[in-house]
């Protein structure tokens, strides 16, 4: 329990590092999930349709899901290694996967706390009556999505030690992901070919583990699935992880591209 709550407290250190560069930093993250939300809000209201409207609420409360965590994972990386202290981190006793994942759960919880501002950006913004048929599942599926993303964040953050130019990867994926996953267009209105990458994005069965949960239907099946491709991105993540270390205590430099 004590490690646990030691490698959790690691991954915080890397947020407060990060985010604590200015004051404007800081308030940015605060109110950076409403900036989308609020675009999208505007468009889906003018289409008339409260089923719609309320749809959209809640796919937009997982936008900020993923921007905390699956493009901030890489982000920091860069910022490590602009400052010299990447080579530390990747020497250290520790397994280079210990430090990494505990950044990015750190980082899930911003993305909830994204996802609660902007449910209530919109009730109180925008009126829109959300009403969860279910609560605690809700929560449930939202704490899983986020950890799936947050492990999607590990294994772009990996990605990102051992190919410099790939922390943009996270942020030239952003919008698609956010198209292809569902979370503001059904699945069922975009192109056929589109629907095999989706299914093996675990953000797609989590958004729809939440929009079950939320609408009274049932999302067991889609969190299970999220879970079970989270872990598979998770292994990759961690394979990709030690090959990294081991290559670059043989070169002895993390120059390696």
């Amino acid at each position: 329990m004590r490690s646990a709550l030691r490698l959790l407290a690691t991954g915080w250190w890397f947020q407060l590092k990060m985010r604590s560069r200015s004051a404007f930093d800081g308030i940015l993250g605060v109110i950076y999930p409403m900036f989308f939300a609020t675009s999208v809000l505007l468009m889906y209201r003018q289409a008339g349709s409260e089923e719609a409207l309320i749809n959209a609420a809640v796919g937009a409360s997982m936008l900020g899901v993923w921007s905390a965590v699956a493009t901030t994972a890489a982000i920091s990386l860069q910022a490590e290694r602009r400052q010299g202290t990447l080579e530390l981190l990747v020497a250290a006793p520790t397994p280079f996967t210990l430090l990494l994942v505990p950044m990015t759960l750190a980082m899930a919880t911003i993305g909830l706390y994204s996802l609660v501002a902007t449910l209530l950006w919109g009730r109180f913004a925008f009126g829109i009556p959300i009403s969860l048929e279910d609560p605690l599942v809700f929560v449930l599926a939202a704490v899983v999505t986020a950890i799936a993303v947050s492990l999607m964040g590990f294994l772009l953050a990996v990605c990102s030690v051992r190919y410099r130019g790939s922390w943009a990867l996270g942020s030239g994926l952003e919008f698609p992901i956010w198209l292809i996953c569902g979370f503001l267009v059904p699945l069922a209105l975009l192109p056929g070919w589109v629907r095999p990458i989706a299914w093996a994005l675990p953000p797609t069965w989590g958004v729809a583990a939440v929009k079950d949960a939320a609408f009274g239907g049932s999302p067991w099946l889609d969190i299970v699935t999220c879970l079970a491709l989270s872990l598979v991105y998770a292994a990759v993540g961690t394979v990709i992880a030690r090959r990294l270390v081991d290559s670059a205590r043989a070169n002895a430099t993390l120059a390696l591209t």
